[in-house]
């Protein structure tokens, strides 16, 4: 099956949408150090596919036909990049502190918690992670665990609107939280759909 308008679409407007957070991010790169600079390049970046991966869940059948590859094919492209992206983001912070602190949660103060909550996302991000790895061996339990993704984008925007240098920008800040919001929206949406299903069965 080859793509078809619709996937070919689906990937302008991802791309579209990089290349002006490249424009925004570059307008304000200044002439900081290049490992801060890969701090914020990756964080924003893996917020973004891991993003577009959750947008893709509730469209099984869409997806396989607009792309004309296998769903799970598709999704774990995006899931992948995001991965690697958000991955490397505390990866370079490390090295620029110099410090593995940065990988430990920490607890002091509620404003603390939130300020600093990407590190328990990117531990909560791997038991995600670690629960789809594992979707044949434990297929009773592996979607709620893998669903914890959506976790993630929450505690990593609230860290992000806390204490993210790019989101002093608007638009940044304007894109990634309906990135957010619009990741919500798809779960709400996969659920009804699977509410409706379970009813269409049932009768």
């Amino acid at each position: 099956m080859a793509l078809k308008r619709e996937g070919a679409v689906f990937l302008l407007g991802i791309l579209a949408l990089a290349v002006i957070i490249a424009l925004l991010f570059l307008s304000s790169a200044g002439e900081e150090e290049l490992a801060h600079l890969a701090v914020r390049f990756f964080g924003l970046y893996g917020y973004l596919f891991l993003s577009v991966a959750t947008l893709t869940a509730p469209f099984l059948k869409e997806i396989t036909q607009s792309f004309g590859k296998p769903f799970l094919k598709v999704h774990h492209s995006f899931s992948i990049l995001g991965i690697i992206f958000i991955t490397l983001h505390p990866v370079f912070n490390a090295i620029e502190r110099l410090s593995l602190s940065v990988f430990v949660p920490r607890f002091d103060s509620w404003l603390l918690f939130w300020r600093l909550a990407g590190r328990p996302a990117f531990i909560i991000l791997y038991i995600a992670l670690f629960a789809a790895v594992l979707r044949t061996r434990v297929p009773k339990y592996w979607r709620a665990f893998h669903a914890l993704m959506y976790v993630v984008l929450l505690f990593g925007i609230v860290h992000a609107n806390l204490i993210g240098d790019d989101f002093e920008n608007l638009g940044v800040m304007i894109i990634f939280n309906a990135l957010f919001l619009a990741s919500l929206a798809s779960f709400a949406f996969k659920r009804y759909r699977s509410y409706q299903l379970k009813r269409k069965m049932s009768r």
